[in-house]
């Protein structure tokens, strides 16, 4: 690790932490995401762009941050804590069988799972009327 570097991984210690001071501690290591205090949203697509994982080091993403997200790995749905109906939305329509990663997902993210893929019916604890009905055809 150069100087460079290491002057990063003590972002912790500085408590007043500017924008600009975050971003270059997570342009030069993502995973400092987790040493920053209250990361703006820019800080947030910094590091998640660069490092899907540092997700789990973010208590508060965004729902852009999210839709990133899921619009990158749509099973890393599971590392956000109550996603918007609009995330859900995205990660199904990219791989249906996300939909086991939501917890009570609406009729709109179940009929959009089952739609993208005919399997995912199988994750659904409580498959609505019309997904039930949809799985009879399959």
């Amino acid at each position: 690790m150069d100087s460079y570097d290491h002057k990063f991984t003590l972002i912790n210690s500085i408590s007043s932490q500017t924008e600009e001071m975050q971003l270059a501690a997570v342009k030069s290591d993502p995973a400092n995401i987790c040493y920053t205090k209250n990361p703006s949203e820019r800080v947030q697509l910094a590091a998640v762009r660069r490092n899907q994982y540092c997700i789990y080091s973010i208590d508060f993403p965004t729902e852009k941050v999210q839709l990133v997200l899921v619009k990158r790995d749509p099973h890393l749905i599971r590392a956000i804590v109550e996603p918007s109906e609009r995330v859900q939305l995205a990660a199904v329509k990219r791989d249906g069988t996300t939909i086991q990663h939501i917890v009570d997902p609406s009729e709109k993210v179940q009929i959009a799972a089952v739609k993208q893929n005919p399997t995912a019916i199988q994750h659904i604890k409580n498959p609505c009327v019309f997904v039930r009905l949809i799985g009879k055809y399959e």
